[in-house]
């Protein structure tokens, strides 16, 4: 993961400054039209990794957390929303069994190693209740190919089935699996207005061809590893 500091802000600066309207746009749509379904109003959830907040800003529930190395996301973020500021592979300062949910978008690559996203894992387990779901997106190398390394700071390569095995071995139940889901990136390309991205999520037979990223949700349950 980049170290806190100038180079992480940097980095965010550069790919996104440009297009945070846009970002944000299209993260309404995307919350509203389909990962509320996911998250029940009562729920406490967490965006681990969060950005610049465009996906919690539009979360509707009880409380809402964020978590990422970059102090910057503190000034993008809704006043409600609590900013947990920190190395993500370090021990998370929230109780176990606190989380509903835990919702992460292109995040696990940016990770240093696998042994970094083991301890993450361990995390989400601790911290979500019994019942309690992961939602994670990013992009599949098995469909992206070298166009996975056209980002710095990319360094975990994964697919859906990597990602699945290693949840597994962590004790979270995968109960969905996406091959292909969202294009690859927002950081470059055309900017969409926000009806092409409802009428795309209604149609799911076009992410077979224009889907590079993997959605998938995992459970935890009673009596799966510690």
């Amino acid at each position: 993961m980049a170290p806190l500091g100038e180079p992480l802000e940097a980095i965010y600066e550069r790919r996104f400054g440009q297009r945070l309207a846009y970002r944000r746009a299209v993260w309404r749509t995307l919350t509203r039209s389909h990962f509320a379904r996911y998250i029940a109003p009562t729920a406490t959830v967490l965006d681990l990794g969060c950005g610049y907040g465009e996906f919690i800003n539009h979360v509707e529930c009880s409380r809402r957390y964020a978590m990422d190395a970059n102090r910057d996301a503190a000034r993008h973020l809704d006043p409600e929303v609590e900013l947990l500021c920190q190395d993500c592979s370090d021990r998370w300062e929230l109780e176990d069994d606190s989380l509903d949910v835990v919702f992460t978008s292109n995040f696990f690559e940016h990770l240093p190693d696998k042994r970094a996203l083991g301890r993450v894992f361990a995390e989400i387990r601790r911290c979500l209740k019994e019942g309690g779901r992961l939602i994670a997106m990013g992009p599949n190398i098995r469909y992206v190919g070298g166009r996975y390394w056209d980002f710095w700071d990319h360094h975990v390569p994964l697919t859906d089935r990597s990602l699945t095995e290693a949840l597994e071995v962590a004790g979270l139940a995968v109960v969905e699996s996406v091959p292909r889901f969202l294009p690859f990136t927002m950081a470059t390309g055309p900017e969409y207005p926000s009806f092409f991205v409802r009428l795309y999520l209604r149609l799911p037979f076009l992410w077979r061809f224009l889907g590079g990223q993997f959605l998938v949700v995992a459970e935890k349950r009673a009596g799966g590893a510690g």
